[in-house]
């Protein structure tokens, strides 16, 4: 049974700094992309971040460039997101994904695609404040 587990997520204020993890069971984790997801209220869910199975490939949408910095821990099958200069923008739930294949394919490559990855955690929440 695969489980994927989020954490890190609070409320901080504008132009701060958080780092959320991701951690995964039930699963090669070295074998996976990971991605970060994020839905605010009222709007879809975007992908944030993404980074393949060796870390060789990675993608960020425009708007956290520069700002974000996805990694991962293959052997603690841990992925992070340290997110800084945060905006009020930011504020959303955020949810760690792996690709449902697990093949060492490439998902990150030109950005992501939420039917790529089958296994989902349940979110952490990111609030930030003025």
């Amino acid at each position: 049974q695969v489980q994927v587990t989020e954490s890190g997520g609070e409320m901080v204020q504008e132009g701060g700094s958080l780092r959320l993890s991701c951690t995964t069971s039930g699963l090669t984790f070295s074998n996976h992309a990971m991605a970060w997801f994020r839905q605010a209220p009222g709007q879809e869910r975007e992908g944030v971040a993404c980074i393949s199975w060796g870390s060789a490939n990675i993608y960020y949408v425009d708007s956290v460039k520069g700002r974000f910095t996805i990694s991962r821990d293959n052997a603690k099958n841990t992925v992070y997101l340290q997110m800084s200069s945060l905006k009020v923008e930011d504020t959303a739930k955020y949810y760690c994904a792996a690709d449902g294949a697990g093949r060492g394919y490439d998902y990150c490559t030109g950005g992501t695609r939420q039917g790529d990855f089958g296994y989902w955690g349940q979110g952490t929440q990111v609030t930030v404040s003025t």
